[in-house]
């Protein structure tokens, strides 16, 4: 059996495990966090959105960002995981990726994740147990190799 790597990623923390075999018990192997994660879109700026005045009445609406400074941070730290993987892939850390992040992180990660990386993902689950334990974790995970498929 090959080398497996999990993530385990939200927002502001991933956890990365290896395992020997599917039977094997995750070792955890690395961790990373962001601390602009905690921060409220508040914290970015002190500027308040600007103001603008509709065409034909009086009326005054603030200017909403499409970005908001939480997304980028989110989506800066899908590309520091991303990179890591990637780096680890190139020095044949793993061979098989298992992705476990909830749906809008994860989004953000595959979009990261170079097309080599991207193809060694044999399997997702769309949860987000950073803070659950590994024995949580295990219970997702697949048992078989049939399992196991490119995503």
């Amino acid at each position: 059996m090959s080398r497996i790597r999990i993530v385990v990623a939200d927002q502001a923390e991933a956890i990365f495990y290896d395992l020997s075999s599917l039977k094997a018990h995750p070792i955890e192997v690395a961790r990373m966090s962001d601390p602009a994660a905690h921060l409220h879109d508040r914290d970015f700026s002190s500027d308040r959105p600007g103001r603008s005045y509709e065409s034909f009445r009086k009326a005054r609406h603030a200017i909403e960002g499409e970005n908001e400074p939480s997304r980028r941070a989110a989506a800066k730290f899908a590309k520091e995981i991303a990179g890591r993987l990637d780096l680890d892939r190139r020095k044949k850390g793993y061979e098989q990726l298992i992705v476990v992040a909830a749906a809008p992180f994860r989004s953000l990660m595959r979009a990261e994740f170079s097309t080599d990386t991207a193809a060694c993902i044999v399997y997702e689950v769309p949860k987000d147990l950073v803070h659950s334990p590994v024995e949580v974790l295990r219970e997702h995970l697949p048992t078989t190799a049939q399992e196991l498929q490119s995503v």
